[in-house]
């Protein structure tokens, strides 16, 4: 395991509990969150896989609205969360840039607010994994924050202690990005933050 990615693990672990507190609810009062991934399960065939899916609140979304879903999370804690959350679900503790799935076994791949962590060198690599695992014309949906290719290191978050590094690329930089890989942007939905220069966007992608 890479260094950072071994700081993002151990960050949240560190961070869990503060860390589905606080957004375990966010989704009744997001409209365009609950669009964007009800959108993403009626374009997408199964089975999904929720990467970086922490504890569960996407996954548990889409498998309540029929979806064959399954979790998977760098975080031991984060899955420990998931599964008592949702057990209902199947949750595994890994790597999204080494994903245990056959090629063309997936309809669709789910990274929301995941892939930010992943630094610009690694993150061709880690889409074209994601291709590799998708069937022909399967779909990708990315949800992450956006900055001006800034790179944060934060002390702390949610509260608690943290070691991880959190990299802000503007929306072009991932739409050609995804494009390198074979993964096409269907559609983007960007929406800016409280600072100038960030915000939030939403990408959905087809494997060609």
């Amino acid at each position: 395991m890479t260094q950072h990615l071994a700081a993002t693990r151990s960050s949240y672990d560190n961070v869990a509990d503060a860390y589905h507190e606080l957004v375990k609810d966010r989704m009744a009062g997001n409209p365009i969150e609950r669009a964007m991934l009800t959108a993403f399960a009626e374009l997408t065939g199964d089975p999904i896989v929720d990467l970086g899916c922490g504890a569960g609140r996407t996954t548990g979304f889409l498998k309540a609205v029929g979806c064959d879903i399954s979790g998977l999370d760098l975080s031991p804690k984060m899955v420990e969360l998931a599964r008592k959350n949702y057990p209902g679900v199947t949750f595994a503790v890994g790597s999204m840039t080494d994903l245990p799935f056959k090629d063309g076994e997936l309809g669709g791949v789910l990274a929301w607010y995941s892939t930010f962590h992943i630094p610009r060198e690694e993150l061709p690599g880690l889409f074209t994994e994601f291709a590799r695992v998708l069937r022909p014309g399967g779909r990708v949906l990315i949800g992450t924050h956006s900055g001006q290719d800034e790179t944060l290191q934060p002390e702390k978050a949610y509260g608690v202690a943290v070691s991880y590094t959190a990299y802000l690329y503007r929306p072009e930089v991932i739409t050609e990005l995804l494009a390198g890989a074979g993964l096409t942007v269907t559609s983007l939905l960007t929406e800016p933050g409280s600072t100038p220069g960030r915000g939030y966007a939403a990408f959905m992608a087809q494997k060609t």
